[in-house]
């Protein structure tokens, strides 16, 4: 499900969420809301719902929940449309998960219903426990998180596989009595490889089943 970070909440990736491996996924190739104070900005903004084609029906946006985020909760995807609309609708809902999550913990509400939407099984499962992790600290996430280098391997039975990279050198916890970042140095271990499983389910979303991850893996490193 998620990540995050080299000091206090270490211990909230989700390395032992599924049992799915790395090299199972990559074979086609390779904390909570602040103190009232923080301005709410929409956060959906830089994604766009792909193009539907006979073999991808992508369901109508007003299904879809609403994600918004504190205004200094921001992603960089580098994620390009690949031309083929399954593997661009995996990655469409993949990122929708991610700040789905993000939106939860800036809420501080482990059963979010908008996390929920994109997740399912273990992948959902991981998600509360790595949330609730940032409410029990009374946290949430605050900077800039890269992801790059995707790889999505989309089956004819409705599955896909995608590994990424994810690039935390630049987000943080922040502490929401004090306000304060807890602002960390850069190491191998800012940089996190994941695995995912994924299933479009009947409403025509790609929810992700399962996730796991390798901190400071060698593929992701700059």
């Amino acid at each position: 499900m998620n990540r995050r970070r080299p000091t206090l909440l270490a211990a909230l990736t989700l390395t032992a969420t599924a049992a799915l491996t790395l090299s199972a996924c990559g074979s086609d190739d390779s904390s909570g809301k602040g103190d009232g104070e923080d301005k709410i900005a929409g956060a959906d903004t830089g994604s766009t719902t792909p193009s539907a084609s006979p073999t991808e029906t992508v369901p109508d946006q007003g299904e879809r929940p609403e994600i918004a985020l504190p205004a200094d909760v921001t992603y960089k995807f580098e994620w390009g449309k690949t031309g083929d609309a399954v593997k661009d609708a995996v990655l469409h809902d993949a990122e929708q998960r991610i700040r789905a999550v993000d939106m939860a913990i800036a809420e501080q509400d482990p059963l979010h219903k908008a996390y929920r939407f994109y997740s399912e099984g273990e992948a959902a499962a991981g998600s509360e426990k790595y949330i609730r992790d940032f409410v029990d600290h009374k946290a949430r996430t605050t900077g800039v998180t890269r992801y790059y280098d995707e790889s999505v391997n989309a089956k004819d039975d409705g599955t896909a596989a995608l590994v990424y990279c994810e690039d935390q050198s630049k987000s943080f916890n922040k502490f929401l009595k004090t306000g304060k970042t807890d602002v960390t140095p850069v190491t191998k271990d800012s940089y996190v490889l994941y695995a995912s499983t994924l299933r479009k389910n009947n409403k025509g979303v790609w929810v992700t089943e399962r996730l796991v991850s390798e901190r400071g893996s060698a593929k992701c490193q700059p």
